[in-house]
């Protein structure tokens, strides 16, 4: 088999050359390769378009790796031969006029006098998954015997660059769900990052709305209890060519290659460590839904959730304790674009107003660190307190604690669909405005229909049904929840209500009906917020975390660690909100105050500490 190595910004070789023009090259099937060859795809384009087109590979890398590309006029090269494969004389370039494939060549003989004017690019394909699959222990379930596997356009759109603009096309593996780990791990060990899928659940949310029908080549059937495992394709560029339209172009057919013993860009190091090797992790069911972050983010989040889980209120919170479910509540938060937020929970009765400062300063918190990472957040509160929290947001924004503004609303209920009108665009569950409801500290309703604090007082006639939004996320697809509490009686604590029944004070009474997807359990509800806050920074700080984010398109960016830096929680800032909520108060004539206090604990004591070590093991390397 003749080979060539090609060194990416020289020109091709006249072995690319011959392997193009002759009819008999080497170009074969792309579901093997020969030990030591990897596969490669050819796109020939206009000279005029060549610097744009590179650029648009570099911008999405992960789809489009680039190997080479030839220089206008170097065309006339000595050709060399190549031996003839099984598949001779089948079409093996695609013809491309004004965006539209006008037909298939078996060689580019005959347009050798237009070529004379254009410029072939090499693009490497991301990886091939034989030998990872092998090393999980897994069948090579493949269409190899019939066809290429098959490839889907998607919803996700590439970086658009000098007018080339495409949506990924991406490759589908049905993986059994307990070989998930093994697989995503043996595939990077082999291929470093061009080895990480860049999507693990269901389809839909890639925009692909049917398996069976793929858009090149032949569909792979998912067995029951399989997984679908997404990796991009070199696939990519042929709707890159598409939709550009230039008058003339040729591509590779789906399926065909040239075969190099060219590797590449070298493998990151980093995913060959056991610190940085991928884990995978569920975050939903409906829909299906995995995440990847490296070994090492991981690791820091277990931190912070032991951290949290301290007890100085000795209640028994530890009985409470499910594993890592501040890492998938992290998980999915980092997925979700737009967030709803509540916190509220009116136990001091004798002050006005009745809410207690275990709660809005975690809720604050975390709303900051979400408006670092762009995402939309609003926050959803009681009536009654709307003047309190209107405050806390204004300082909050005035202080610099806030980047901008959060909506705030209230929820009335009175209706049977009045939960889902409010979280859908006109009461469509298929157009969630919200895909991830957070309760910090909030008011949860028990299953006699009060909601109670720690002593069993009912707090019903301060409380708003907010917990009618949480049980009909349940029922809409794409809208996940996070409860965040500390005794039991919070919001979202369903989850964990037979462990409060049994080992919590008054547990039988005042324990939560109302699930949440995800209970982080925390000493104080505030340290749950901004233990969820630390994990967003760790997460989007990881570049496996980060890559499986934006599907591998799209330039890499160094993660906004000033800004993200400013926007952690902090003793100063979380200060500044207990200090506005105390001094609400005060104006409001309320005598026999408590200070600066967190469910009677000193703040510069307990908490003060608690704050510092929470971002002291969230910004350190390693």
């Amino acid at each position: 088999m003749m080979t060539f190595t090609l060194l990416r910004k020289s020109c091709l070789p006249s072995a690319v050359r011959s392997l193009i023009l002759q009819k008999n090259a080497n170009i074969r099937n792309m579901s093997s390769s020969a030990e030591g060859l990897q596969p490669a795809s050819v796109v020939v384009l206009p000279r005029s378009l060549a610097l744009a087109f590179e650029k648009f590979c570099q911008a999405n890398s992960g789809p489009l790796t680039l190997l080479g590309r030839s220089e206008p006029g170097k065309w006339t090269l000595p050709a060399l031969g190549a031996v003839p494969d099984t598949r001779m004389g089948c079409p093996q370039f695609w013809k491309h006029e004004f965006g539209t494939c006008v037909g298939s060549l078996t060689s580019l003989e005959e347009c050798s006098e237009q070529l004379k004017d254009m410029v072939a690019f090499l693009l490497g394909r991301s990886f091939s998954l034989e030998g990872s699959l092998e090393e999980a222990g897994l069948p090579g379930r493949n269409a190899a015997d019939h066809g290429h596997v098959g490839a889907y356009k998607t919803a996700v759109p590439c970086a658009t660059i000098a007018g080339f603009c495409c949506p990924l096309v991406v490759t589908m593996r049905p993986v059994p769900k307990d070989k998930l780990e093994r697989l995503v791990q043996a595939s990077c060990s082999t291929a470093g990052e061009q080895g990480q899928p860049v999507h693990i659940g269901d389809p839909g949310l890639l925009g692909i709305k049917d398996l069976a029908k793929p858009d090149y080549g032949e569909p792979v059937v998912c067995q029951p209890g399989d997984v679908p495992v997404f990796w991009p394709s070199q696939l990519t560029s042929l709707e890159a060519v598409s939709g550009y339209m230039t008058p003339l172009a040729f591509t590779s057919a789906p399926g065909c290659t040239v075969m190099t013993d060219l590797k590449g860009p070298a493998a990151p190091a980093r995913c060959l460590t056991p610190e940085g090797m991928p884990e995978v992790h569920h975050i939903s069911q409906d829909p299906l839904h995995y995440s990847m972050a490296s070994a090492s983010a991981v690791r820091k989040i277990r931190e912070l959730e032991t951290m949290i889980a301290v007890d100085p209120g000795s209640r028994g919170i530890r009985h409470l304790l499910r594993p890592d479910e501040l890492l998938r509540a992290s998980l999915s938060l980092s997925h979700a674009r737009s967030l709803l937020l509540t916190t509220g929970l009116p136990t001091h009765f004798n002050h006005e107003p009745p809410e207690e400062t275990d709660g809005p300063p975690g809720a604050v918190a975390l709303a900051a660190f979400l408006q670092a990472l762009e995402k939309r957040v609003c926050m959803v509160v009681d009536r009654r307190a709307l003047s309190l929290y209107k405050k806390l947001v204004d300082e909050a924004v005035e202080q610099g604690v806030l980047k901008t503004q959060i909506p705030l609303l209230t929820y009335q209920g009175g209706s049977a669909g009045a939960a889902q009108a409010f979280l859908c665009a006109d009461g469509d569950p298929k157009s969630p405005r919200f895909d991830h409801l957070v309760a910090i500290e909030r008011a949860g309703r028990a299953a006699d229909g009060n909601y109670y604090n720690a002593r069993m007082v009912s707090m019903r006639h301060l409380v708003d049904p907010i917990d009618e939004l949480f049980l009909a996320a349940q029922k809409i697809p794409g809208i996940s929840s996070t409860g965040v509490g500390d005794g039991g009686n919070e919001l979202g604590m369903g989850k964990v209500k037979e462990a409060v029944k049994r080992h919590i004070r008054n547990g039988d009474v005042i324990a939560c009906d109302v699930e949440a997807d995800f209970a982080v359990i925390a000493g104080v509800s505030n340290w749950g917020g901004y233990a969820l806050a630390c994990a967003l920074y760790i997460l989007n700080s990881c570049e496996v975390h980060r890559r499986y984010l934006r599907k591998a398109v799209g330039p890499f960016r160094a993660p906004g660690a000033q800004s993200w830096t400013q926007a952690l929680p902090s003793v100063a800032k979380e200060e500044k909100m207990l200090s506005i909520l105390v001094q609400h108060r005060v104006r409001s004539g309320v005598s026999g105050l408590v200070g600066m206090e967190v469910d009677g604990l000193p703040f510069h004591d307990t908490h003060a500490q608690m704050i510092q070590k929470l971002v002291d093991i969230t910004t350190v390397h390693g």
